[in-house]
């Protein structure tokens, strides 16, 4: 009797009652998960996203770093290189030197660590869904009834609602990846805040990164932006453990040389993660000068040696495929000025890359910069913690790492915003908050934890007559900075469709009346590379010279496919006054006088209800009728 009265006694006053608590925490939390997925879930509506998925993809089936979306401009690159190196082709022949025949085009846009990462990913949950559909196989008929089907099928009815499709899987489980890495972000902040600040500070920026509806649809989005977020959170922990041993060496006299080889590594990972990270490398370097100690000389080469170790192998070959280091993104800062307006650069065939002069980044890093002041840094991480940070510029912290950290934040803030004024393209334009272009989210973490210690500072400065009121300060702080997330509960519920332009079980439908081998070109050859699994050719400049030179010479285009990305143009600004040879007027042309243009080859269109106006898909002859 006493032995069962001491157990009770432990589960309610002691660990029993402690693990109770931790438990119900846990599981409220994966509750909250379940919920926001179910309710917030939103399939890919960026064209870097799809573009990572089918490099990632095509990586884990053991096709290497190659892509089926392909840049126009991609293929003049490599078709320079390959005539250089081959010298002019003999008589008669049509050499592949834009490598696009092949219909594994080498990837040159894109930075290989997220790819390279989605894939892993990839076989694991493959292999995962697999083992589970096995399982099921071999239960007992009334029990595969009760159990759903393991598959990335989107005819399973898993992924449909109301017996048509709602999720596409394959943007749900990359999406499922970074929510893990959300997690894995939260971890080290909050231990890096309570390392530095104390628990309650470390406590509410955890919170309120977890309660972040703006880091909630990066997670959502399939961009790299969340594993950027680790690597930088990571950086931050080296510059910490670095200052440490500085000013209170435990690990010998050649303690800091690993810190300064991890933080090379570091921010050579992040650089071939976005290659914008890359210039993080400048702050790094400043921050050991300032605050290395004596042995600072030898840190920064160090430092450097290890960044350079990283990045070269992939800058060569770059190099070796497009005779620039970064490939198209070599040319991102021209691309939004007057000289290469919207996605000019990247759909030419024929590019006059003779014009490009520095005078013109000028005018486009004022007018970027000013964008960035005015709308992006109040509004940094999508609350108004940011404002806490500001103010808290004036505060001066005891704790002397806080401030060299404090520092090293500010100089990364000036950094970020000369470098996303300089390489903001049209893929800001098309998704203005949530793109790869958006390097001021990498502050976010540090900028909650600052504006939350000074939080805490005023409220120290308050004085209030009961304990309990300060709990309910707290609360209050905390429910309204969450409140972008708690509204996305409240109705009408978000559809999970990114149409206009992106309808996955369309670009499916098409894609399955073209053969591997076959070119489509389209105005979301993302969408097609990554739903349809189909390679597809960026439309080009034009419906005519550029069309044919890329038809006739490079490989046959089989089929296009036009969506409301094109369709619902401007009509006087984008259309007619574009020229004769636009697409827009090939667009009237095939719409309203029922008729495609004479010269063109690809005249067959499917009768499908609903197609027309809103999307055009034509071929060369009518598949549809006849299965490949």
């Amino acid at each position: 009797m006493f032995a069962l009265q001491d157990v009770i006694h432990k589960f309610e006053e002691g660990a029993g009652m402690r693990r109770l608590r931790k438990f119900l925490a846990v599981l409220a939390v994966l509750v909250f998960v379940v919920l926001c997925n179910w309710r917030n879930f939103k399939n890919f509506s960026t064209a870097e996203a799809m573009d990572s998925a089918q490099l990632a993809r095509n990586l884990s089936e053991g096709k290497g770093y190659t892509t089926l979306f392909v840049r126009p401009f991609s293929m003049y690159l490599i078709e320079s290189v390959n005539q250089q190196k081959l010298g002019p082709p003999p008589a008669d022949t049509r050499p592949d030197y834009a490598q696009v025949r092949n219909v594994m085009h080498p990837d040159v846009s894109n930075p290989p660590v997220y790819p390279v990462v989605l894939a892993g990913w990839m076989k694991v949950y493959q292999g995962t869904l697999k083992g589970m559909e096995g399982v099921r196989n071999v239960l007992p008929e009334f029990a595969k009834n009760l159990l759903p089907q393991f598959n990335d099928s989107t005819k399973n009815p898993v992924w449909q609602k109301d017996g048509r499709f709602w999720w596409h899987p394959g943007d749900f489980f990359i999406g499922v990846f970074n929510q893990i890495l959300f997690f894995v972000l939260i971890g080290l902040t909050f231990f890096w805040a309570k390392k530095l600040f104390d628990l309650r500070v470390a406590l509410i920026s955890a919170l309120f990164l977890f309660g972040s509806e703006f880091l909630w649809h990066f997670s959502f989005s399939g961009l790299s932006t969340i594993l950027l977020l680790l690597i930088f959170m990571g950086l931050v922990w080296g510059l910490t453990f670095l200052d440490r041993e500085v000013r209170e060496p435990k690990w010998g006299a050649s303690g800091l040389m690993p810190l300064a080889v991890v933080l090379g590594l570091l921010v050579g990972i992040g650089g071939l993660t976005r290659y914008a990270f890359a210039w993080l490398i400048i702050p790094v370097i400043i921050y050991v000068i300032l605050f290395g100690g004596p042995r600072r000389a030898a840190l920064c080469l160090v430092t450097f040696a290890a960044f350079a170790a990283i990045m070269t192998p992939w800058i060569v070959r770059n190099y070796h495929l497009t005779g620039t280091a970064f490939g198209t993104s070599t040319y991102s800062a021209f691309e939004g000025t007057g000289l290469f307006p919207e996605f000019r650069l990247q759909r030419a065939l024929q590019p006059d890359l003779s014009r490009l002069v520095i005078r013109p980044l000028w005018g486009k890093l004022l007018s970027n910069t000013r964008g960035i002041l005015q709308n992006d840094l109040p509004r940094l991480g999508g609350s108004w913690v940011t404002a806490l940070f500001l103010a808290g510029l004036l505060i001066g912290f005891l704790n002397i790492t806080i401030r060299r950290l404090r520092y090293f934040l500010l100089l990364c803030l000036g950094l970020l915003i000369v470098v996303q004024a300089l390489g903001r393209t049209q893929l800001s334009e098309d998704s203005p908050d949530f793109n790869s272009e958006n390097l001021l989210v990498l502050l976010v973490p540090l900028v909650t934890v600052y504006g939350v210690s000074l939080f805490f500072v005023l409220l120290d400065q308050m004085n209030l007559p009961l304990q309990s009121l300060r709990y309910l300060v707290i609360s209050l702080f905390s429910a309204v900075v969450c409140l972008p997330l708690i509204f996305t509960f409240l109705p009408p519920p978000p559809s999970p469709y990114a149409y206009p332009p992106y309808n996955p079980p369309l670009v499916e439908l098409f894609s399955t009346w073209m053969k591997e081998d076959e070119l489509t070109m389209s105005d979301i050859p993302w969408a097609v590379a990554w739903y349809g699994k189909r390679q597809s050719v960026w439309l080009t400049g034009n419906a005519q010279s550029d069309f044919f030179a890329l038809n006739d010479y490079k490989k046959t285009v089989n089929a296009l496919y036009l969506t409301p990305k094109t369709m619902d143009k401007r009509f006087l600004s984008e259309w007619v006054k574009a020229g004769e040879q636009s697409w827009g007027i090939f667009v009237i042309t095939s719409l309203l006088q029922k008729e495609v243009p004479p010269t063109f080859p690809l005249r067959k269109a499917p009768a499908i209800p609903g197609l027309q106006p809103d999307n055009l898909f034509l071929t060369d002859w009518e598949r549809w009728s006849k299965p490949n």
